[in-house]
Parts: structure tokens; sequence; C-alpha cells
């Protein structure tokens, strides 16, 4: 029986069924010993995809996440793996060989949301739920929002009006970047620190809705953030991304009715 956390308490989870990656239905049995299913957050009553990562890889040596996940290993890490399945969760390992962060990415559609899942960092480590849409060709690889978590502190990004206009982006690349460019970026952006224990699992949960980006861990809302670019209607990717190592697991993705 496997020990798992979800916002709101901790459970020993006794059975569960995963009928492909949008039909999911859990059974926990609490402190309590009262049975409780698994609920979508208010106003979110859609599963878009579930992932406890409750299997093993069929050959160690080769990256096999499963369930449609797709990483950059191949094109950034000359093949290296660099995403495991380890002790029924997702680590992520950025290669020595790699001229990029790692990329994790499952594709799922959705306009307002609200991301769940849970995290583990140690001490250097980082964390971003990059959400892109590839179809958008103002900016570079379909970026357009992102949080990004460190133990010292929280980033909330919208990157489509932001650093990864594809304008910004070349001058940014370029080192000519304008006093007005700069203060775009800026303002396109925000930082909340954050005192978070290194090592330890912690509760993850993003809420985009409109033009607000919002992030609460353990319970508590961390952080809130509003820009245009985050209201981008399309959203069809999101990228988990590591530029050293981050450990996941039970990640929920919930939409509004269709």
């Amino acid at each position: 029986m496997r020990h798992a956390h979800f916002l709101g308490g901790s459970y020993n989870l006794c059975f569960k069924v995963l009928v492909g990656p949008a039909l999911f239905f859990a059974v926990m049995l609490g402190t309590s010993g009262v049975l409780t299913a698994s609920e979508p957050p208010a106003g979110f009553p859609e599963r878009l995809f579930t992932d406890h990562f409750d299997r093993e890889e069929a050959d160690p040596a080769i990256e096999q996440p499963g369930q449609n996940w797709g990483t950059n290993s191949r094109s950034r890490a000359q093949g290296v793996k660099q995403v495991f399945l380890r002790d029924g969760a997702m680590f992520i390992k950025m290669a020595d060989v790699a001229d990029h962060g790692v990329s994790v990415t499952q594709d799922v559609a959705f306009d307002d949301v609200v991301i769940r899942l849970r995290f583990k960092l140690g001490e250097g480590d980082d964390l971003g739920i990059n959400i892109a849409d590839m179809q958008e060709k103002s900016v570079h690889a379909g970026h357009i929002c992102m949080p990004r978590i460190r133990l010292g502190g929280l980033e909330l990004r919208d990157l489509k009006t932001g650093r990864m206009r594809l304008d910004v982006r070349e001058r940014s690349k370029a080192k000519t970047l304008t006093d007005e460019d700069k203060q775009l970026i800026a303002a396109k952006e925000t930082r909340i620190p954050l005192d978070l224990t290194a090592d330890a699992w912690h509760d993850l949960e993003i809420r985009i809705v409109g033009d607000t980006m919002t992030v609460s861990i353990d319970g508590t809302t961390a952080g809130s953030f509003s820009s245009p670019g985050i209201d981008h209607p399309t959203k069809g990717r999101i990228r988990l991304a590591v530029n050293r190592e981050a450990w996941v697991d039970d990640i929920e993705i919930f939409g509004k009715a269709s």
C-alpha cells in the first residue's frame, strides 16, 4: 500500500483505476477510516490528465516516462537519460552533457486550468511549470506563461508578452535589449520570497483564471500575478522545466466544463 499526499491531507492509497489520460477514479482510506474520492476543484469539473507514476521502466537504461510524456534528452542531451521513474515518482536530472535545461512535456489542451502536483527540491534546484501553445508563432517555442519554484523564491512570468516575445528574445540573445525592453520584461513577471524545506515533498497548485495566475504551496497562497499573456485562450502543452534536479509526483490537471 502506497502512502500518498494530496492538497488537503495525507491518505493511504488502497485502490485506483486509470482509464486513459483523461479519466481517473481513486478511493482513499483517510485517517478517519472513511473512504473518500479525489475531487476536482470547485468550478473545474473536467479532469484532463492524471499521472501518479505507479509504474516501472521496462529497461532502466532507457528513458521511458510513459503516459505520453515527451522529453528533450535526444535533442539537447545527446540522448543521455534525464528522466527516471523511481519509488512511484518521476525524478528529473539534467545531464552533464546537456546544453539546455530538461523539458518533460505533456500535450493537454485548456484555457483556464487548475494544475496540482507534488514536488521535491534540493539546495540549488528549481522546477518550472511552463505552459505553452506550440501553434502560437508570436513567441519562441510556444512559451505562454510559467511559475518557477526554488526553495527560496517563486517567479511568476507572462512569457507571451514578455521575455519570450520574438522580437524581445532576439534582442536579448544579441545583447541589444533597450531600456524599454528591460522595463517591459520587468513588468511581465514578479518574484516572491519562499522558505521551503529542502528534500521534502511539497504540494503545489497552479490556478489560471483569465489573465491571473495564482500559486499555492502546501495549502497556502504563495503568490498571484496578472498580465495579458496569461489569458492566452489555447494553451496546449505543459513542460516540467528543470535546470538541475527535481522530483515530481501526483500530477492532476482540471479544466472547466466543455
